[in-house]
């Protein structure tokens, strides 16, 4: 059987296709889209289908299940509304079996039109069963573009306290900042240069892909998200990005200081993790985290050893791109467990 599986998020649409025999996982591709759904949601369908036909033709998918975050999107007054749309969308786009990942498994769009928000923001779920085939008992961390997940899983069974984003907040199991597409003044009131401390600007200035690509912690293809300033992503156009947010420019500071800058911030957004991580290590006293995402080695890594916590990879058992979309394909396999 061959399963899509995707992962619809406010700014990133990722897909995993997965040929499966039985439970069996015979081979695995995948792939992903920018999709700013605040401003091109009426582009979702077409999408998802050229995802698919850059790895297969349509036609061969038997099944799709889809988890989704695009509905927080301020292009839709409620969440309600935006899971409902989503879910109309893909009902419009495939003929196969369908069915989308709630907060207690994957669900038919029947039910969710009676419970919309049991699938909003319900992707940390599929990853869940990604984290369970390295420990029944850990914490995976999965940043990706924009947000950070802490999810706890006890005998098997992910045992988050917050079921959605709002009580995530505040259990530690939601950290909003990500590897590319948060806003430096989000996180920071001060940096540190030259031994002084500069107060920020709090503007739309520069985001952390600005950062990563200066200490060359990404690669040029992953910073896919729009710049702030609507120019380029070379190396001196992000230094520029980072300059303003001390409001300076290159002509006051030198590369050497711009790198400088990105090291002591890189270290404050560790820290931003590290922070909801230990609330929810002393919550459920599991000392063992298992990283995903983009920022599974450039964020998670750093924020576990930082509290003296044992680290592992789902890159033991996936590539590092599979890591990057690991909610699209453990929708894949809750699909596929779906239809068994």
């Amino acid at each position: 059987m061959k399963v899509a599986g995707f992962d619809i998020g406010g700014a990133n649409t990722d897909l995993a296709v997965i040929d499966f025999e039985g439970e069996k996982i015979e081979n695995i591709e995948v792939d992903f889209a920018y999709l700013p759904m605040w401003s091109n949601n009426d582009d979702l369908s077409e999408v998802l289908v050229e995802l698919i036909e850059k790895i297969c033709p349509v036609s061969e998918i038997d099944a799709v299940g889809i988890s989704m975050t695009a509905e927080l999107v301020d292009a839709y007054d409620t969440k309600k509304e935006g899971v409902l749309d989503v879910v109309k969308k893909c009902e419009e786009t495939f003929d196969c079996p369908t069915a989308y990942v709630g907060v207690d498994g994957m669900i038919s769009s029947d039910e969710i039109e009676k419970t919309p928000l049991k699938a909003a923001a319900a992707n940390w779920i599929a990853t869940a069963q990604i984290a369970t085939l390295i420990s029944d008992n850990c914490i995976f961390i999965d940043t990706g573009s924009t947000t950070t997940d802490i999810i706890p899983i006890k005998d098997g069974v992910e045992c988050a306290i917050g079921k959605s984003d709002f009580d995530r907040s505040a259990t530690g199991e939601l950290v909003y900042t990500g590897t590319l597409r948060t806003n430096l003044a989000s996180f920071l009131d001060k940096v540190q240069l030259n031994g002084n401390e500069y107060r920020v600007a709090s503007e739309l200035f520069a985001q952390t892909a600005d950062v990563y690509t200066v200490l060359d912690l990404i690669n040029p293809e992953d910073y896919v998200c729009d710049t702030f300033d609507g120019e380029g992503k070379s190396k001196t156009e992000c230094a520029k990005r980072i300059a303003r947010v001390v409001c300076a420019d290159l002509e006051m500071l030198s590369m050497d200081d711009i790198v400088e800058m990105s090291r002591f911030i890189h270290q404050k957004q560790i820290e931003q993790i590290a922070d909801g991580l230990k609330q929810v290590v002393d919550a459920q006293n599991l000392d063992l985290i298992v990283t995903t995402g983009l920022g599974k080695d450039i964020l998670d890594r750093p924020a576990a050893e930082l509290l003296g916590l044992e680290v592992k990879s789902m890159g033991d058992i996936l590539t590092d791109d599979e890591c990057v979309v690991a909610p699209a394909v453990g929708t894949a396999v809750m699909m596929n467990k779906y239809l068994i």
